[in-house]
């Protein structure tokens, strides 16, 4: 796209990138220690690692309750570059900028009562603990000495903190923008306001439609898996045994591990498929479900605690075995399907309606929705890469040959592909590009009220930029000049 859209991107990418790492910060107890602050952390350590500290003294600003180290630009010079973000022109008065605004949030989300549960935080901190050693090694020590911590409770708790500001931030921008919506008038007036050799230009688009045959689970084989997670559930009521250590030696989850062994459910905050939230929070604590089924497999869920609307739950999930029969048949299934089709014997739309066994396309001639613009077309160059590599080659009309794959939930599945409406690049058109236009324009609307909601905000919130962070030329009025 053109300079408006790479704008506005920019813009919310600043605003609404999170980046979970660890970064000096405090609660501000008496606003008149801060020259006291100041004088500590003499020390600075130099970097190449994005994982060494970088110890700066001094205090560089203060907004409400929070503070903002020196070190804490310096570190967050760090986290980019860890993330391939090239910052040769992006400055400390900018980095800095960005901190105040998360700050200024934390601070409001507090003084406007939004909560982020313990129990949350606990589940950020033990993944991104698990990050961290995998870069590491596995070597705990070493991660240890790398933040200086002595221990590992006291790198949990400062990462604790650390994450939990950042949440409150989150919801924070959240709120502000959770009831902005745009006109179709508000979007025809922004794309006339926008001068014509300046209009976003979309590349190649295209509609893509697919055919989907699971290979078959047995009925044996389900009673089997059903008959083994009973036997688990008799084993931890009946006879005391860990329900853990079925996890741990059983379970199919890939995911729970870096959970701790557990996930949080929250009713009010629909998370994981339903059939497991309706087991989960029809337990009681220290109860074990039935065996169900979800699109994942099998299932046992056990509750460790409840608090109030949260629940602390772990599972079993075990995944059935489709047999090798079962494999060739689906397959030849879909051979036969798109052989029939290429001969014109069926279109593509009847077959997908005909024998299909993806539900959420079937019905739609097996039209895929773009989960970007929740419309058909499909811009070749922000295509899934999976997706690109499909049908990269195809030329309109033409049938993929059948293609192999295993979804998220691990289940193997076997496709046929075809593309249709190809569209080459173009300058943007009202009445072809509304909803990406609406998108843009809306995005716009979001950018003017956080900005309306951050100048309100810095003038009724207690703000001190100190030494030479107030030489910055500010987009925000942080220095109420």
């Amino acid at each position: 796209m053109k300079s408006t859209t790479n704008t506005i991107k920019l813009l919310l990418l600043l605003m609404f990138t999170a980046v979970f790492s660890i970064h000096a910060q405090e609660i501000i107890e008496d606003k008149t220690d801060i020259a006291a602050t100041e004088e500590a952390e003499n020390t600075k350590t130099d970097s190449t690692n994005a994982f060494n500290p970088v110890k700066v003294d001094g205090v560089a600003g203060v907004v409400g309750d929070f503070i903002v180290l020196n070190s804490d630009i310096d570190k967050k010079f760090l986290e980019m570059q860890a993330q391939g973000i090239i910052t040769k022109d992006i400055t400390s008065c900018q980095v800095f900028g960005r901190l105040l605004e998360d700050k200024l949030y934390a601070h409001h989300a507090i003084q406007d009562s939004i909560l982020v549960s313990d129990a949350e935080v606990r589940n950020n901190v033990e993944y991104q603990v698990q990050q961290f050693l995998q870069q590491v090694n596995g070597d705990m020590n070493r991660l240890l000495k790398i933040y200086n911590k002595e221990s590992e409770e006291s790198l949990r708790e400062e990462m604790f903190k650390t994450n939990k500001d950042m949440m409150l931030s989150q919801r924070m921008q959240a709120k502000v923008i959770e009831e902005v919506e745009i006109t179709p008038e508000e979007v025809r007036q922004f794309f006339n306001k926008i001068p014509k050799d300046e209009r976003p230009s979309f590349g190649t688009e295209l509609k893509v439609a697919q055919i989907v045959v699971e290979p078959k689970v047995s009925e044996e084989e389900k009673q089997r898996i059903i008959n083994q997670l009973k036997q688990f559930k008799a084993d931890v009521e009946e006879n005391g045994a860990s329900f853990r250590s079925k996890v741990i030696l059983y379970g199919q989850d890939p995911g729970i591990k870096q959970s701790g062994y557990k996930y949080t459910l929250n009713r009010k905050k629909p998370r994981m498929v339903k059939e497991f939230r309706e087991a989960a929070f029809s337990l009681q604590e220290g109860e074990v479900s039935e065996p169900f089924e979800s699109d994942f497999g099998f299932h046992i869920v056990y509750c460790e605690k409840i608090r109030g609307q949260e629940y602390d739950v772990s599972h079993v999930l075990l995944i059935p075995e489709v047999s090798d029969e079962a494999k060739l048949e689906a397959k030849e299934k879909i051979e036969k399907v798109r052989q029939q089709i290429v001969d014109g014997e069926i279109t593509f739309e009847e077959a997908a309606r005909e024998i299909s066994d993806d539900d959420v396309t079937k019905y739609d001639g097996g039209k895929l929705i773009n989960p970007e613009t929740q419309d058909y077309n499909f811009e070749l160059t922000r295509m899934d890469p999976e997706l690109y590599s499909q049908i990269q080659d195809l030329k309109e009309g033409e049938v993929s040959q059948v293609v192999a794959e295993t979804d998220r939930s691990n289940k193997l599945k076997f496709k046929i592909l075809t593309v249709s409406d190809r569209i080459e690049d173009h300058d943007a058109d009202y009445a072809t590009d509304f909803l990406k236009i609406k998108e843009l324009a809306l995005n716009e609307k979001k950018i003017k009220a956080i900005e309306n909601w951050q100048a309100e905000k810095i003038d009724d919130t207690y703000i001190k930029i100190t030494g030479d962070m107030r030489d910055c030329e500010f987009s925000s009025n942080w220095l109420k000049k």
